[in-house]
């Protein structure tokens, strides 16, 4: 029993620090790979190198990029983008209106 009471405050760290490190970032994670399966032609995004622009096509594993003046297009993989700035049905919507 003495043995148990010794380790409860190591089991409650424990216990503590997976509700506060690991369950956040499953959550994330998750709604990243979401984010990354539903991504659609004339999304703009931001990579994770700060470069801005538009999917032109979309592939298994890359994506490719149109940014600047110049449509510079770049070949890129999809675990290199941060985040959609905004979403194709997103802008058709605000077209439309």
């Amino acid at each position: 029993m003495a043995v148990f009471v010794q380790m409860l405050p190591i089991l409650l760290m424990l216990v503590l620090f997976y509700l506060m490190i690991f369950l956040p970032e499953k959550k994330r994670k998750k709604k990243y790979d979401e984010m990354l399966t539903n991504l659609n032609l004339n999304d703009e995004i931001m990579t994770k190198g700060g470069i801005m622009g538009k999917i032109v096509n979309v592939q298994d594993e890359f994506i490719i990029l149109e940014s600047g003046p110049d449509r510079a297009r770049i070949k890129l993989s999809k675990n290199g983008i941060s985040y959609v700035v905004k979403s194709a049905e997103t802008a058709a919507l605000n077209n439309a209106e």
